[in-house]
This record gives C-alpha cells, structure tokens and sequence, in this order.
C-alpha cells in the first residue's frame, strides 16, 4: 500500500521525507562553511561532521559573539538540532572536551552531542610522530597542523587504530596500544633519536575520559538512518575542502580523509541514496593555508588587501591565509567530483572598493589552455591563471537580504561566476554575521527546484 512506512533503519525513502543535505568546501578550506551549517542549522535536526579533526576550523558570528569551533560541528550552537561526530571523524578527546568546556562557560549547552563509536581517536604518540615527521621532511614538508591527525588515519588505515568503543573494553584497549607502540617505539627511538612511550602513559591518558564520554558514545549509523526514515533532516558537515580531498585535492599537499560529497557516506554510515543536495561553498576570492600550488595566490598589494579585509588567518591555527582571485577552474572541478547541487558564495563584501576584479577562467601551461584541472601534478604547479576582468563596485553591501539590494556590478560578479562555475548560486555572505546573508533558494530543498 501507498501509505506503509518502511521499517526503521531500511534506508527506503518513504513519501514526505526530508532531504540529507550535504555541505563541502569547494576550494582549499575556510569558505566559510560554518556560518552556511549554522544557517541551515536552525531548519534541520542533526548535524554530523563526517571527516578530518582539530585541524579544520569554523567561525561562527551570533550577534556580538564569535565562536570558533574546531572538533565540534557547527550545529552545537543551535540548541535544537542534535550534533553528531561520525565514525569519519578523528578525535583528540583532549581537545574535545576543552571545547565543550569552553562552550559551556559561554552558557551553550552541548549535552545533545553524540559520537560514533567507530570514531578514532588520535593517540598521544599519533601527535609526536606527527610532529617529528614533519621536520624530517624539510622542503618536502607537507603543512600539516601538527596535531597526529595523518598519523591517526594512517593507523586507521594500517588497522593499527584505537576507536572510541574501545575505551569500555580496557583489556582490549591496551592490546591495541600494545600493538600499535611495538611499531612507533621503534621509529621514535631509532629514526627519530626520541624516547620509547610505554603502553601504561597512553592508557592513563585515554581512560581519564572514558566516564565522561560513556554518555556521547553510540550507533550513530543507525541513529541517522533513523531519523531519515522519521523524516527528519540530516545535514552533513565537511571539514577540510574538496582541494584538501586524499583523493581529489591537490595531491599530496592534502588532508588525510574524504573531504569531497562521498566521504558524507563514508563517514556516517548513511547511503548515497539517502543524499538530496550538495551544496558547495566558495568564497568571493580564493585562500589556502599550507603548502602546495595554488594558481591565483597573489603576492603584491592586492594579496595583502584580500587579506588584511577578509581577515585571512586560520581559525584553528592562526596561520596567515594565501589569496588569490576566484578560481573557476577548481570551482568547475569542485561541482564535477562532489555532483554540487547549489553554491553558497561567501565574503562577496571584502571585494568592495576594488575598481576591477580579475576572474581565473582558465589555466596557461607551456602555452597549452586548460578550461580543467590539470591530472598532472606538474602541470598544475606550473599553471598560470588566464583572467577575465569584472567591474567592481564602492557600496557597502553588509545591508543587502535580496538580491535585487545589491549593486549592478556587484549582481553582474555574482551571475558571471554562476555562469562559469557550472552550478547555481543560491546563497551570498555579505558580512561575518549570522544574518548577513542573501538567500536565493530553498537550499534543503535544492534538487527538486
């Protein structure tokens, strides 16, 4: 009959669900994908980081208080929507629960918070080889942050890791501190002149969270999957960005995880099919921290300007930001790898006062034109932009809520990277706040417009 329900946990739409969104980054990070998560976040009922650690940052402006959220998924600030760190996620518990303190001097109450007991978690020998690494490795040096996350993925890979549900099992815990030292002791002693980490230190260390997190510590698989069978909305939170992807971004200056739509899946346990939109954020500009190529990157007065007006340090780091001009190119790539239903373009504000706006269109390469990314490794680095030039406009645009508010100019710079990125613009920032926002779409609703 029309009108059964499928069973919970089926992954069978039934009639009247809400979608599972998904949010990425669609250029090397800091788009702001946390102010577009909180936006959405007060019309959705979870929120699930899905990939990466501590090493990717969101801000998020609400009224006249800046909250700078590292682990935790941005829906933590909404006090009805339940924040969930999946099995994806590498976590310090560490950090986490520093985090969560912080917060709750603050008067927010993250007690909705759930974890994936499938989650890793970074070890403290994961953040010594991660630093010790990174030294040996001079001017081949990657930029990591430093804080074992690599290190985490790649015991996650090697099937060396500890997860979550493993604190409950102490016998078992220990095994696998056991087994997973007998290979970093002799790295840390031999290779690295470091000393040996005994099995009890990493123990102690883990176990003093073990009550606290009890609690937290779940089937978040089942938990999504069910609520996407109650019709309730799921949004999936990236971190990193697509340029970041281990398999899509800029190979190896990259994260350790499946930053791109497919790593939602991956790292929540809820199937493609349950996925309606992919929504994409780019900024009116383009940044990157950390090392590897970058087209647009700038290093004149105008860098500086981009810079200094958009506030371009990192907000976990507080490493100064690269800039360069919108990149259509990787904006192009980014809707291709991630299927991105909508754009969100953020920042669009720091461009006010710029007479002209140079536009990357395409990449010159030995002469060569590429409307595409670059496979070759080589020939990305070597790849010089190919500008269009854009008016520009002087108006302040931190009022406009329609479109139609905003400058001639400044509608025609937004409808002509619409046009050459491949994929409708449906939100632009025009200032940090949470309400500094132009909303063209219903963005969890985008697929069926």
């Amino acid at each position: 009959p029309a009108d059964t329900k499928p069973p919970a946990g089926t992954g069978v739409r039934g009639e009247g669900d809400m979608p599972g969104v998904v949010i990425v980054g669609a250029q090397w990070g800091d788009e702001g994908k946390g102010k577009a998560t909180d936006v959405l976040g007060s019309r959705v009922d979870y929120v699930v980081k899905f990939n990466g650690g501590n090493n990717a940052g969101h801000t998020v402006v609400i009224g006249d208080q800046k909250f700078a959220l590292h682990l935790l998924p941005s829906g933590i600030l909404t006090p009805d929507v339940t924040p969930v760190i999946g099995n994806g996620v590498v976590v310090d518990i560490s950090v986490l629960f520093s985090e969560i303190d912080a917060l709750i001097e603050r008067g927010v109450d993250p007690s909705k918070l759930l974890i994936s007991n499938a989650a890793h978690i970074i070890a403290p020998y994961a953040r010594t080889l991660d630093n010790v690494t990174e030294r040996f490795l001079g001017k081949r040096k990657i930029g990591t942050t430093g804080r074992g996350i690599g290190p985490a993925y790649a015991d996650k890979i090697n099937r060396l890791g500890i997860r979550m549900g493993d604190l409950f099992d102490e016998p078992l815990l220990r095994d696998k501190i056991e087994g997973a030292l007998e290979q970093k002791n002799h790295l840390l002693v031999k290779v690295y002149n470091r000393r040996a980490i005994t099995v009890d230190e990493v123990a102690e260390e883990l176990l003093q969270y073990r009550d606290r997190l009890e609690p937290m510590v779940t089937d978040t698989s089942l938990v999504l999957n069910q609520a996407l069978d109650r019709g309730e909305t799921v949004l999936f939170e990236g971190g990193q960005a697509t340029m970041l992807d281990v398999d899509h971004g800029t190979y190896p200056f990259v994260t350790s995880s499946s930053a791109t739509a497919g790593g939602a899946s991956t790292g929540s346990g809820v199937g493609p099919t349950r996925i309606d939109s992919v929504i994409g954020i780019v900024k009116a500009y383009t940044t990157r921290v950390g090392e590897g190529p970058m087209p647009t990157e700038l290093f004149d007065e105008s860098g500086q300007h981009l810079a200094q007006v958009g506030h371009e340090f990192g907000t976990t780091t507080g490493r100064p930001r690269r800039c360069g001009w919108y990149d259509a190119v990787i904006a192009r790539y980014a809707s291709r790898v991630n299927g991105l239903t909508d754009l969100v373009l953020t920042k669009l504000d720091v461009l006010t006062g710029l007479e002209e706006i140079p536009v990357c269109v395409a990449y010159d390469v030995d002469g060569t034109r590429y409307e595409e990314l670059p496979q070759d490794q080589a020939a990305f680095a070597a790849a010089t932009p190919v500008y269009e030039y854009l008016p520009g406009w002087s108006e302040d645009i931190s009022g406009a809520r329609e479109f139609s508010d905003l400058p001639q100019t400044a509608q025609d710079y937004v409808m002509a990277l619409e046009k050459i990125s491949n994929c409708r613009i449906s939100a632009i920032g025009v200032g940090p706040g949470r309400d500094e926002i132009i909303v063209n779409h219903d963005l969890l609703h985008a697929r069926g417009e």
